[in-house]
């Protein structure tokens, strides 16, 4: 999963970042109102921590204008403890939920957890395939209840494709999803860490779609 952190604060901007990399995640970071405007525009992410008091454009105009472009990511805003109508005014410019500063990383990162869950229409934090369990709280995976050691790479493909079942999910898309702006790109490597992840789990849940890309099929028995 990939993320977008806008933060004018260096040190919080640093920490929230290195926080998700912990957790997993792929994070870009902007510092000010207009670089976020223009990564949010033009980069694809299942996520934006957005600061509403942004230097350059503030965070309520970037949402305002993500949101009239059509750009439909959920959306995390910072907003100050004793400013309520920030955040009325974040909601209704579009924002999914908010946390007040100063705020702890774990409240933070159940936020963003559920705000993904939603924008894929999943409940529960664990996502199910037959004999397949993916924990997004813990970043864990199981097979009929044995622990996968999965490389962060191979976690992030089959948590993707696991958030979107159902659907098939191109090579490109992958990439642009499991890496940051600054990676050299190469979706030859999809087709490395499928092989890999169908040797690990032992079960094939990840079907190949010709010329198209991955499907992870709901309710797969093997």
């Amino acid at each position: 999963m990939r993320i977008l952190v806008v933060e004018d604060d260096q040190n919080l901007n640093r920490q929230l970042a290195d926080t998700l990399k912990e957790a997993g995640y792929v994070v870009d970071q902007a510092y000010d109102g207009e670089e976020g405007h223009y990564l949010g525009e033009n980069e694809p992410y299942d996520a934006v921590i957005l600061d509403i008091g942004l230097p350059e454009m503030d965070g309520i105009t970037v949402l305002e204008k993500w949101r009239a472009a059509g750009r439909k990511m959920p959306v995390l805003l910072l907003t100050a403890r004793d400013r309520w109508s920030d955040k009325v005014a974040g909601i209704d410019a579009g924002a999914d939920d908010y946390v007040a500063k100063p705020f702890h990383m774990e409240e933070v990162q159940a936020r963003l957890r559920a705000l993904i869950r939603r924008a894929a229409g999943h409940a529960s934090s664990e996502l199910t395939c037959g004999p397949v369990r993916l924990d997004t709280k813990s970043s864990r995976v199981t097979v009929n209840g044995s622990a996968l050691k999965l490389t962060s790479h191979e976690f992030r493909l089959l948590s993707y494709l696991m958030h979107h079942m159902g659907q098939v999910v191109s090579r490109t898309e992958l990439v642009e999803h499991m890496y940051d702006q600054d990676f050299d790109r190469d979706s030859n490597t999809i087709e490395v860490f499928v092989g890999r992840l169908r040797k690990k789990m032992g079960i094939d849940i990840i079907e190949t779609v010709r010329g198209l890309g991955y499907r992870i099929q709901p309710n797969t028995n093997g």
